[in-house]
């Protein structure tokens, strides 16, 4: 029957049409509310007629406007309550002083003086009765209907452009439900934006509740990262998980779609706002230069190539050991360079992929020979704490080895600047690796001061910073990947401490940073507060709308298990060794003074090293890594897998 499909179809009319019939239903109540007064003070029905039906025209006249500018169709009524509420008798507190002054007071011949007093109360009842049957009669049905399509229920955090963009993208999304909006701007809160309604903060525990919201959409894209720090602080104590949208130079060229949600940016959880990098130091190695970066497919090297290739050299070479990280990077950077649609050639980089080994003199001499570099990024290194543990000969002869061999052909072949990628694991380091690094840093400062000495052109500098979000190796995309199996999260010691940097940020200030070098320089990079890898954890956790199980919460989703210090591991990680850091002109690089051994001292005792590398003779190595890098202290453990196999058999 049309009678029981009628809600449906009145749900299913656009909107205008909606707002339309109910400005029609409103004046009807006017006209009626009058009849009705003027009948109730006759004590007979009175027909509209001669004044009555001219005081009825300018009810009508009257109500609407106030009725538009007090809001009441842009609110839908199914979703009317206390805000609707106020509103309603706002505007017809209005409306009864004005009708009132105008037949009570002053008086319209024809229409008793009563009527200017039963009419407006009437039309509150009338108007007040319509909303909440319509909120009752189209409400429950609405409900209904979601509840058979299913979908998630969610709010979006950010009631701005982004916001109503987003929100007009869900209404064709079948898998997530918009309950409501949340700002922080008092003056949205309350208001209904495009039938969705705008919460504040405060009303998050109800909302959740009642409507069983499971998700938060963040569409901020301008927000700082101390911002969306504290609104993550805020979402995390709900067991809600976020998804966000890009920021503003990620949008810049589309609208927003629900494609444009991606998983939580971790870095958010650091709360610390990145600084604007100094034009002048990006350009001054790289725009309009032969540009070199060895372990070009790696995490730190294939970003500093993404930045490099930003700051248009004319070549950029693409020096990697790994085929398929080389073909990887190579192929991204040349899809990103044709996506740029620059139609001047003349302003095109040269992309050369060049698969080498860094240990390998020929080979990094006839690249250099050929292309003759202006700066040169040495990212080529064994990173991964643990690995190099178990094959130190290895690492110390791939990060040793692999600098001085290509850092001498640099100084050869004519480089201006070489600069070394280094790491705070170079500190005190406990750990081959770190041990590795720094004797690599030694070997770039003590050549440092051989080429001040012969007026050499090639500047040798190192920057050291800790760990990058996202980076291979890095905890974060461990964990994430622990939580979506259910877990466990692993974490070696609850007590443990790290640096954190996003990696275009480390990249910005490493191309900053050797562009200040005037030749052995040690510089740090600014990480801000070192961050507790458990509270990192629990945070990841708990903005995937999960909890931590643990003696508090034995019932709870994600376990967290500590499994032990591996091998080389350290608890808290440093980034300088002397206490005297020397600020530079950029706010966030720091110079480290740093004692190192002559060149003609250093080379004897590598060459030592060298021959214990050739025979893999771990004690050896061992001793020869303690008495060149001082500081360096190994937990006494042998781990080497080739030595361990060996004594077994012997």
């Amino acid at each position: 029957m049309l009678l029981n499909r009628l809600p449906s179809l009145l749900l299913s009319w656009p909107r205008w049409f909606k707002q339309v019939l109910a400005l029609w239903v409103d004046a009807l109540l006017c006209l009626l509310s009058l009849h009705l007064a003027a009948s109730l003070r006759f004590e007979a029905w009175v027909p509209l007629r001669g004044p009555l039906f001219w005081a009825g025209v300018g009810a009508v006249a009257l109500a609407l406007p106030l009725f538009v500018n007090a809001g009441f169709y842009r609110a839908i009524f199914r979703y009317s309550g206390a805000s609707a509420v106020m509103a309603i008798v706002q505007a017809m507190s209005v409306y009864g002083l004005v009708f009132m002054t105008v037949v009570t007071v002053v008086g319209v011949p024809g229409i008793p003086r009563s009527v200017g007093v039963m009419q407006p109360l009437l039309l509150l009842v009338f108007v007040g009765l319509s909303r909440a049957f319509v909120r009752y009669w189209l409400g429950g049905l609405y409900r209904n209907m979601l509840g058979k399509q299913g979908g998630q229920a969610v709010l979006i955090y950010g009631a701005g452009s982004a916001g109503r963009q987003l929100a007009a993208a869900l209404r064709n999304s079948n898998e997530m439900r918009l309950v409501g909006f949340l700002d922080d701007d008092v003056q949205l809160q309350d208001r209904v934006i495009n039938g969705v309604r705008v919460y504040g903060v405060n009303d998050l525990p109800d909302v959740v509740a009642v409507h069983h919201v499971s998700l938060v959409l963040l569409a901020i894209p301008s927000a700082s990262r101390t911002q969306r720090y504290e609104i993550l602080n805020v979402l995390r104590q709900y067991k809600l998980k976020v998804r966000t949208l890009p920021g503003l130079m990620d949008m810049a060229h589309g609208r927003v779609n629900v494609s444009d949600l991606r998983e939580l940016e971790i870095e958010d959880l650091l709360g610390r706002d990145t600084v604007q990098p100094d034009a002048q130091l990006l350009d001054k190695n790289i725009r309009g230069k032969v540009v070199m970066v060895t372990g070009a497919g790696g995490s730190i090297g294939s970003e500093l190539c993404r930045q490099i290739v930003l700051l248009r050299p004319t070549v950029l070479l693409l020096v990697e050991l790994t085929e398929f990280a080389l073909y990887a990077i190579a192929h991204e950077l040349e899809n990103a360079t044709d996506a740029d649609g620059d139609s001047d050639t003349e302003n095109d980089v040269i992309l050369v992929p060049l698969l080498a080994n860094v240990r390998d003199a020929v080979r990094m001499g006839e690249i250099l020979a050929t292309w003759k570099p202006d700066t040169v990024y040495h990212a080529a290194a064994y990173k991964h704490v643990p690995l190099v543990e178990h094959n130190p000969a290895e690492g110390v002869k791939n990060n040793v080895q692999g600098t001085l061999i290509t850092a001498l052909q640099c100084a050869l072949h004519g480089v201006s600047d070489f600069v070394l990628i280094s790491t705070d694991k170079a500190v005190r380091p406990t750990n081959v690796m770190g041990t590795s690094k720094r004797l690599a840093e030694m070997v770039l400062q003590s050549h440092a001061a051989v080429m001040a000495a012969r007026n050499g052109k090639t500047r040798f500098s190192m920057v050291r910073f800790g760990n990058v979000l996202g980076s291979s190796g890095s905890v974060v995309p461990l964990f994430r990947k622990q939580i979506e199996q259910g877990g466990p999260i692993t974490l070696t010691d609850a007590r443990i401490t790290r640096y954190f940097m996003t990696i275009p940020e480390a990249a910005q200030l490493v191309i900053q940073a050797g562009a200040m070098a005037s030749g052995g320089d040690v510089f740090v990079l600014d990480m801000g507060e070192p961050v507790k890898v458990l509270d990192l954890a629990k945070r990841m956790v708990e903005l995937s709308g999960l909890t931590v199980q643990d003696a508090d919460h034995p019932n709870g989703d994600i376990e967290i298990k500590v499994t032990g210090l591996r091998p080389g591991e350290k608890l808290y990680e440093e980034l300088l060794i002397g206490d005297n850091p020397l600020p530079t002109m950029h706010r966030r690089i720091m110079k480290a003074h740093e004692d190192f051994l002559p060149w003609d001292v250093l080379q004897q005792k590598l060459t030592a090293l060298n021959s214990a590398l050739d025979e893999n003779d771990v004690r050896m190595i061992r001793s020869l890594l303690k008495d060149l890098v001082p500081g360096y202290q190994p937990d006494g453990s042998w781990v080497d897998w080739v030595w361990l196999e060996s004594e077994k058999v012997a």
